[in-house]
């Protein structure tokens, strides 16, 4: 879905297609030399990190294994409910491995925070994070992040695997929702 699509849904285009794809790229460089000689278990973070995932994986030059969780702290709305809750566990044992837990946003953190104290207690070997997208101005917890994609302000954003309400996932832009659309 281009944003042209739905135009009237978006205030704002943040970062093209074009744009995401040459950051994506530039940290997949980055991982490849930090990992130099190492394997790496990309662990995405379900739904919205599959686009990310995906495409990272794809920009690597070398070999990575990839495992999922699904971890929650939203329902249906624009804010985190605060309770978070493990829906899918990983399948690989983590003990030992070097671990790049693959986000597509930080908002407050405490997912992610109650995500890498889950991951720290299965004893890898390393424990790094990255995300596409990050809002600082809305992290109450704070997690070290090694790899950062882009960082946006604290409104409501859609595209690139991010969504409102399961939709606008596939949009291949980020971009601001219009507050009709959630108001």
């Amino acid at each position: 879905m281009d944003a042209a699509d739905i135009s009237s849904d978006l205030t704002t285009v943040l970062y093209t297609e074009e744009q995401v794809h040459q950051r994506l790229a530039e940290l997949a460089t980055q991982i490849d030399e930090d990992y130099a000689g190492r394997d790496i278990l990309l662990v995405g973070v379900l739904t919205g990190a599959v686009m990310v995932m995906a495409d990272l994986s794809r920009a690597l030059r070398s070999h990575c294994e990839m495992d999922w969780m699904a971890i929650s702290s939203y329902g249906s709305g624009t804010q985190s409910s605060g309770v978070v809750r493990i829906l899918k566990d990983l399948n690989t044992d983590i003990a030992g491995r070097h671990v790049l837990v693959v986000e597509d946003i930080i908002d407050t953190g405490l997912t992610l925070s109650y995500l890498v104290s889950n991951l720290r207690s299965r004893e890898p070997a390393s424990l790094e994070i990255m995300t596409m997208f990050r809002k600082p101005e809305a992290q109450s917890n704070q997690v070290e992040v090694k790899y950062v994609g882009f960082d946006i302000p604290n409104e409501f954003v859609v595209g690139y695997g991010l969504d409102y309400d399961g939709r606008y996932r596939n949009l291949t832009s980020v971009g601001t929702l219009a507050p009709h659309v959630y108001s």
